[in-house]
């Protein structure tokens, strides 16, 4: 399982938080940018993400909580992120909106809420690379996992095999070293408060592993 690392809580300011995941064996920077229109809170003028993030050096795995996200593919581009993904329940123009990705050679991710049935993804899983499975409601770090979403990941892995498709599937929201055994099979665990809330970012990843490792091995 790949660690994606989310800045948004941390005891320190943006700059110095994404340096220091810089410094770790994450695997990706977790870009929550949010537009208090979606989700309640604002959290980026996005010419100054494109000046935060233009030199960093892990990849960038966007998650756009955004309205009308399509508006951002363009500025965003510029970062030559890895993944940029776009929830479900923001836009009527779910296809255009992949299509624009697809046209500017990005990875297309689609993030449901945990409300949202499975279901509403099935028409789009041929063709996208993520699907960001969020296992608290948006919006906010430090949240409590949903119990739930094991079954939901568990759907998601049966449909992609029956159906040999290649979607990576991430999980995002209440991840720690309690968590993310549940979480097991999915591809990628989005960390944020666990990791950035600590003195310590190696110390969690590696706890993280341990986690999984642990697990696999009782298995």
């Amino acid at each position: 399982m790949q660690i994606s690392v989310s800045y948004l809580t941390s005891f320190y300011s943006k700059a110095k938080t994404i340096n220091l995941i810089a410094s770790t064996p994450a695997d990706y920077l977790h870009v929550d940018l949010m537009d208090g229109l979606f989700v309640p809170n604002k959290n980026f003028q996005i010419n100054e993400v494109v000046k935060l993030l233009k030199d960093y050096s892990l990849p960038l795995d966007i998650h756009l909580m955004t309205l009308d996200p399509i508006n951002y593919i363009i500025p965003l581009k510029e970062l030559n992120p890895e993944y940029i993904t776009f929830h479900l329940e923001a836009t009527k123009d779910i296809i255009k909106t992949i299509e624009v990705l697809k046209e500017n050679n990005l990875k297309v991710g689609i993030a449901i809420k945990p409300e949202t049935d499975i279901l509403e993804l099935m028409p789009y899983l041929t063709f996208i690379d993520l699907v960001l499975i969020m296992s608290v409601p948006p919006g906010a770090g430090g949240q409590k996992f949903l119990i739930e979403t094991p079954n939901r990941i568990a759907s998601l892995i049966k449909y992609r095999t029956e159906n040999s498709l290649k979607f990576k599937i991430e999980v995002d929201g209440g991840i720690n070293n309690d968590t993310i055994p549940l979480i097991k099979n999915a591809d990628i665990a989005v960390v944020g408060s666990y990791i950035c809330k600590s003195k310590d970012y190696n110390k969690q990843i590696l706890n993280l592993k341990n986690s999984i490792n642990n697990i696999d091995y009782l298995l």
